[in-house]
């Protein structure tokens, strides 16, 4: 485990989990909502990566800034990873998939994929993350909760299954208590699958 400075205009810190020469950057849920790196499920997704003999940057987002600067904070993050390591994907729950979705359709680095664990289909005013589905290269991964009235994943799910990404249904709610080790065995199976 090492401590990260991320570059950008803003103070981002992450904490840098393994080794080896392909990183998931995992982005963190709502920050006004307890969002951290430290959250149990970008924990149980960097573990299992870890296994796998990946990497995992968790990270913090700067200031509170609607979505938009944490949707820069999540593009340095990969922008630092390239810079590192042969092979990055990002994988982020509820605001952190979102953020996840619209780094990745945003920033010119090559992904090898993304997943999404509950994602949000709207952050702030106009940033649309149903939209930004539509315009990913790399293979995406969506899991949702059947029971999970806290983000609105219809509309993601619906634009997954149309352009053939991986969807996942999981029974439960949106913080998918007892079912952490399950799904982060699932991500690091998806990306494992990509290498």
């Amino acid at each position: 485990m090492t401590d990260v400075v991320l570059p950008g205009g803003r103070e981002v810190r992450g904490t840098l989990d393994g080794e080896g020469e392909s990183i998931i950057v995992a982005c963190p849920p709502h920050p006004q909502h307890r969002g951290h790196r430290g959250d149990p499920r970008l924990n149980a997704v960097s573990e299992a990566l870890r296994k796998r003999g990946t990497a995992c940057l968790r990270f913090d987002y700067g200031e509170w800034d609607e979505g938009y600067g944490e949707r820069e904070d999540a593009r340095n993050a990969i922008r630092w990873a390239t810079e590192a390591f042969d092979s990055v994907g990002v994988f982020g729950f509820s605001f952190g998939g979102a953020m996840a979705i619209l780094a990745a359709a945003s920033v010119e680095e090559e992904l090898v994929g993304i997943s999404a664990l509950a994602p949000a289909a709207q952050v702030g005013g106009d940033l649309d993350v149903v939209g930004a589905v539509a315009g990913l290269e790399p293979p995406l991964q969506v899991i949702y909760g059947t029971r999970d009235s806290t983000a609105e994943w219809r509309p993601i799910v619906e634009a997954a299954r149309e352009r053939g990404a991986s969807v996942e249904e999981l029974q439960g709610d949106h913080f998918f208590v007892g079912k952490h080790d399950r799904i982060g065995g699932s991500v690091a199976e998806f990306f494992a699958e990509l290498h």
